[in-house]
């Protein structure tokens, strides 16, 4: 009996703290390598760099937009992207940008690809910067 209980209980908390669980119909987390082909295969996808623009301006992926997600018009300046087209977000890591899904929720977006490690991330497999 006090198998089948741990069993039960491992299998709901797995369910309810996997990383990968936290995606939902918005939000979906990509890899660098995911993203690549994501891009490849995506025409109309927007792409936002939520650093400080002095980040941004030392290299970000091509086409993207800079909006300082630590800057106090973050939300009012995401109002001028499309909340139906597909949307890229990273930072540099993946810490602003997986704080800034809350953000987007409330907004309305329908479909966001959020960068897993970040540019570091990106720039470690070797795809291009601008």
């Amino acid at each position: 009996m006090k198998y089948i209980l741990f069993a039960v209980t491992f299998v709901i908390f797995s369910l309810f703290f996997n990383c990968k669980a936290q995606d939902d119909d918005m939000v979906t987390h990509v890899t660098a390598n995911e993203l690549n082909v994501v891009l490849k295969e995506q025409s109309n996808i927007q792409i936002l760099d939520v650093r400080t623009s002095k980040e941004y301006e030392a290299g970000h992926l091509p086409n993207a937009e800079n909006i300082d997600f630590l800057s106090e018009g973050f939300s009012k300046a995401l109002e001028g992207l499309d909340k139906n087209e597909p949307l890229v977000i990273y930072c540099k890591s993946g810490r602003r940008s997986g704080k800034s899904l809350d953000v987007f929720r409330t907004l309305g977006f329908t479909k966001i690809y959020n960068l897993e490690g970040g540019i570091l991330k990106w720039k470690s497999k070797g795809f291009e910067v601008n």
